[in-house]
């Protein structure tokens, strides 16, 4: 078994790079992207990590002003155990509410015309990934709908009715496939190893 990139070759713990790059990969043909973690002592077992961070630039392969939605689960869930509160707008008609449902919104409107390249962002952060209490994250994304102006922006906080460790993380694509240029990283946040 590996150690951990924090313990030295004399077993002394040493502050590394509190951010530990896990994964990237860049989804075609696909709606589903899968992360699991290695657990096996390594630096992809995410047994380690305090919080993890997830990245995405993407495009969906839904065309014209058709919209999607990026969809994430936990450790394969699908029932109706995240609870969420969330704010959007579009420059014009904001919109705030709250709802449980068998799924997280990460990000609304995520969809572009694929003919214009246009993309959309989104960060999601996850915290306390380990712990023994129900698990809470926050994502803040933004997507160009069109390439004509027509912007949407949002913030989405996240808990999930499960007080199981998270060992699995699944981005799906409601509508359509990821398209080329998509691209998915995902980080791992360490706990300050000295004083």
């Amino acid at each position: 078994m590996a150690d951990p990139a924090y313990i030295d070759a004399d077993g002394v713990l040493t502050d590394g790079e509190a951010w530990v790059a896990l994964s990237t990969t860049e989804p075609t043909g696909t709606k589903l992207v899968s992360m699991t973690s290695a657990n096996d002592g390594s630096s992809l077992d995410w047994s380690q990590y305090m919080d993890l961070v997830v990245i995405v630039a993407s495009q969906s392969a839904r065309t014209g002003s058709d919209t999607d939605t990026l969809l994430g689960y936990f450790n394969n869930d699908t029932g109706s155990n995240y609870g969420i509160q969330y704010f959007y707008a579009d420059g014009s008609s904001p919109t705030a509410s709250t709802t449980t449902t068998t799924f997280m919104n990460l990000g609304n409107s995520l969809t572009v015309d694929v003919s214009s390249d246009i993309s959309a962002s989104m960060i999601w952060q996850i915290f306390d990934i380990n712990s023994g209490k129900y698990k809470s994250s926050i994502t803040q994304w933004a997507a160009d709908k069109d390439g004509t102006g027509s912007q949407t922006i949002g913030m989405y906080a996240f808990t999930w009715n499960n007080q199981a460790a998270i060992t699995e993380i699944d981005l799906n694509m409601e509508q359509a496939n990821y398209n080329a240029g998509t691209i998915i990283s995902l980080f791992g946040v360490l706990p300050r190893m000295v004083a």
